[in-house]
């Protein structure tokens, strides 16, 4: 078990400490309240990570869509430079 990089020796010896400065009746309101705190953390880190995808892919989108119009422009631009270049001189 190796939580944060502290191994299972460590995290009694934090235990016991916690036990001993808090003491027996604080220590599980203690306990909830950092249980609380952490999962609001990974919730608010969820919801940037996800926030950061959707822009990402959004971002993704637009240059896709942008590289696309471009392609289309030139195409256009040869078409018309070979249709004008293949009249007849007068």
């Amino acid at each position: 078990m190796n939580i944060f990089g502290i191994g299972l020796p460590e995290m009694a010896l934090i235990m016991v400490v916690a036990l001993l400065v808090f003491g027996p009746k604080k220590l599980p309101e203690i306990g909830k309240s950092l249980g609380k705190a952490i999962r609001g953390f990974q919730e608010a880190s969820n919801e940037f990570q996800s926030e950061f995808k959707r822009e990402a892919e959004q971002l993704e989108q637009a240059v896709k869509t942008t590289a696309e119009l471009e392609s289309k422009q030139i195409e256009g631009v040869k078409s018309e430079h070979d249709s004008a270049g293949s009249s007849p001189a007068a």
